[in-house]
């Protein structure tokens, strides 16, 4: 007599997963609504308490659900920086060729962005960022020139008016992820490159041009591109050749 085999508990806690997100997206949970009881939704599933738990701890992870200490477990607000908060974590410990790949798809999205950003930037938008443009232009200290690189970057994506672009942005553009090109770039002598790049999307944002600043964009990025595969050719695929611009 062969033993029954039990079901997958990975599987059922993603089913209770599944549905659990089924609710909010039918909006029969809504964001900021709490949530009923472990026991009550689990019955309401049809899935154990324990598997309901590991999929209410994994939503809580995602920025789906919050867990309030004495008040129970409720919908977040659901906004997009949240949810994707976890792709600064794959654009931490991100090396070799899906560098190259997180860079293709940054140049798409940061190239759209600017383009949006030229067309819809209000004045103080647009002094925010000659406010960086000269912060970098200022200092040869590389940890300001990062600093003022990646508010530089925000502030434009921010001007694009889409929150969800701005998000995906950032988590491609992390800190971690910047300051690798950051060190490769300052040995190379290639930081008066990188400036003349800002100077040239600063200029088409000004002139409130969006294919301008399409073009001058893509290039900025299309250079760290570049530069990063050509360093994979030459040195391999080590654990420093890994960043983002």
């Amino acid at each position: 007599m062969h033993e029954r085999t039990a079901p997958h508990k990975g599987t059922v806690t993603q089913r209770a997963i599944d549905q659990i997100k089924a609710l909010i997206a039918e909006g029969r949970l809504d964001p900021g609504q709490r949530l009923p009881t472990e026991r009550d939704l689990a019955a309401q599933l049809g899935v154990s308490r324990s598997s309901m738990r590991e999929a209410v701890r994994a939503l809580t992870f995602m920025g789906v659900l919050e867990a309030r200490h004495g008040s129970g477990v409720y919908v977040t607000q659901l906004d997009a920086g949240d949810l994707l908060e976890s792709l600064g974590v794959v654009a931490d410990l991100s090396r070799g060729p899906q560098m190259v790949e997180l860079l293709e798809v940054r140049k798409i999205l940061e190239s759209t962005a600017t383009a949006l950003a030229a067309a819809r930037i209000d004045a103080g938008q647009l002094a925010e960022v000659e406010r960086h443009l000269r912060a970098m232009d200022a200092t040869d200290d590389t940890e300001a020139i990062l600093a003022h690189d990646l508010a530089f970057h925000r502030a434009i994506a921010e001007a694009a008016g889409n929150d969800t672009m701005a998000a995906v942005l950032e988590g491609l553009s992390s800190r971690t992820f910047r300051a690798r090109v950051w060190r490769g770039y300052q040995e190379e002598g290639a930081i008066d490159r990188t400036r003349r790049e800002h100077a040239r999307i600063y200029r088409a944002l000004v002139d409130r041009d969006p294919e301008s600043a399409r073009t001058a964009a893509a290039a900025h990025v299309g250079e760290v591109e570049q530069w990063l595969r050509e360093r994979l050719d030459t040195k391999g695929q080590g654990p420093g050749l890994s960043a983002s611009h």
